[in-house]
C-alpha cells in the first residue's frame, strides 16, 4: 500500500468538491475544482486509487503546494 498526496498547484479556495472517501479514482479523474482568480482549476487524480482522506472543506482556502487529499494505490 502506497500513500500518494495530491497537492494544490496554486493559491485559491476549493469551489466544489466531487468524489468522498472511499471513492475509487482512476489516473485523470476529477477529484475536486478550485477557484483562484475568478479561474477554475480542476484538480485530478494523479493515479487509480482509493480516496483514502480529504484534507479541504468546500469553500475552504488553500496554498500552494498544500495537500488536498490522499489517494492509497
Amino acid at each position: 500500500m502506497v500513500i500518494r498526496e495530491v497537492t494544490s498547484e496554486v493559491i485559491g479556495s476549493v469551489w466544489k468538491i466531487e468524489r468522498s472517501v472511499g471513492d475509487a479514482v482512476e489516473e485523470g479523474d476529477l477529484i475536486m475544482i478550485l477557484e483562484s482568480m475568478k479561474m477554475e482549476i480542476p484538480v485530478e487524480a494523479p493515479v487509480a486509487g482509493t480516496l483514502s482522506e480529504i484534507k479541504v472543506v468546500a469553500e475552504g482556502s488553500v496554498e500552494e503546494d498544500q495537500v488536498l487529499c490522499l489517494i492509497e494505490t
